[in-house]
């Protein structure tokens, strides 16, 4: 029996290791399968199709064989095409989405289809392509939301997790990993008023989820944006596990330097 055969899948890679001299195992993150994982036989020849298509942060479309299980293997990548749009971006934009793809590698399921999530992806990949600077922040809170809720991990946003009970839009609430929203302690640094998170709520809930929580953040009053990072970041390690992420573990070093 011939085997099965994914064509045209659009795609990006999240993470390439060494198989061999001259193969490598991709780490993707497509459209309709989820997170896959693919050989790319004599992709590091000099003379290979492959070399210069296989990047992170570019969009691609692949077509690939399944194994004979079809499911949980790591399948033979036939092609590879660039689909353009955008190039590499650079500095801190290229860092950013690098920290996203490792938030897919340690998060998502292989082969576990999260379609909304990854057009969210790559309309944050765009952005980090063409520009950054003060979109930056909150393109990442925006996608950090959006996947912690894609994959069951985040909390109703109108309502405290414990009791179930109504945010007052005057109060404040803060985010923590082991008891969802909460009303503020005198330790909490980081928090959002309860009109706050209802507003973030209402955009996670919207036709258009990532471009209604984008411009949620970056129209609020107040700094959302950054009391959001600290808040985002410690549910996202939380549900990671240790050790730190490799990524922010270079963000935080590049800062002392």
């Amino acid at each position: 029996m011939a085997a099965r055969r994914v064509a045209d899948e659009p795609a990006y890679v999240l993470h390439r290791y060494d198989w061999s001299e001259s193969s490598l195992i991709l780490e993707t993150f497509t459209r309709h399968y989820g997170r896959v994982a693919l050989v790319a036989k004599g992709a590091k020849k000099p003379t290979s199709n492959f070399r210069p298509v296989l990047l992170p942060l570019q969009p691609l479309r692949v077509t690939y064989t399944l194994g004979a299980e079809g499911h949980g293997e790591i399948h033979a990548l036939k092609g590879a095409e660039w689909v353009g749009g955008h190039v590499m971006p650079t500095g801190d934009a290229l860092l950013s989405g690098l920290y996203l793809n490792e938030l897919l590698l340690r998060l998502l399921a292989r082969e576990d289809t999260h379609a909304p999530l990854f057009d969210a992806y790559a309309g944050v990949v765009r952005v980090l392509g063409s520009e950054h600077g003060d979109a930056l922040e909150p393109v990442l809170r925006s996608f950090e939301l959006l996947l912690l809720r894609e994959i069951g991990l985040l909390p109703a946003l109108d309502a405290e997790t414990s009791t179930l009970a109504a945010l007052e839009p005057g109060a404040r609430y803060a985010l923590v990993p082991e008891a969802g929203l909460r009303p503020v302690l005198p330790a909490d640094r980081a928090t959002l008023a309860g009109s706050q998170w209802q507003a973030l709520q209402r955009a996670l809930d919207a036709p258009a989820h990532y471009t209604a929580t984008l411009r949620a953040i970056a129209t609020a009053e107040g700094a959302v944006a950054a009391d959001l990072k600290s808040q985002l970041r410690a549910v996202l390690q939380y549900h990671c596990g240790s050790p730190v992420l490799r990524t922010r573990q270079l963000m935080m070093d590049l800062q002392k330097l």
